[in-house]
């Protein structure tokens, strides 16, 4: 590492926080339909909690209404989280997986005009998380 790097702030990752109106739902669907494990809970009951999978983690934090009005978050197509893939084969994988297991699409797998392969699942709070590879 170079004394320059040394001076520098390394970020490590991101942790998207989404917000659900039913946690307990919320992580059964992350778990048992995005193949992700729980890291932990917190709140007796839960309200807030780290879902993980593989380098991927999300954040699930319980609110008592909706955090977006109406329609806008499909209409404008707000994602809550974007998660990156190393291939276009491990896209396909995933898609695949997530069509087997009845995930609720907002996009299915598409081949972006600069070449990503894009996938966008739809949580039940409406969270919109991207999953995108390159074209290869």
């Amino acid at each position: 590492m170079s004394a320059e790097t040394e001076k520098q702030s390394l970020l490590s990752g991101a942790e998207p926080v989404l917000y659900v109106t039913d946690f307990p739902a919320a992580l059964a669907f992350y778990t048992q339909k995005l193949g992700f494990a729980v890291d932990f809970t917190y709140g007796d009951p839960p309200f807030y909690g780290v879902v993980q999978r593989d380098r991927a983690r999300l954040c699930l934090r319980l609110v008592e209404e909706p955090v977006f009005a109406g329609d806008v978050r499909e209409r404008e197509e707000l994602l809550s989280a974007s998660i990156t893939l190393d291939s276009a084969a491990a896209i396909e994988r995933l898609f695949l997986d997530y069509q087997a297991a009845g995930v609720p699409f907002h996009l299915t797998l598409t081949t972006q005009p600069w070449g990503a392969r894009n996938v966008i699942v739809r949580d039940p709070d409406g969270n919109l998380i991207l999953f995108a590879a390159p074209g290869d």
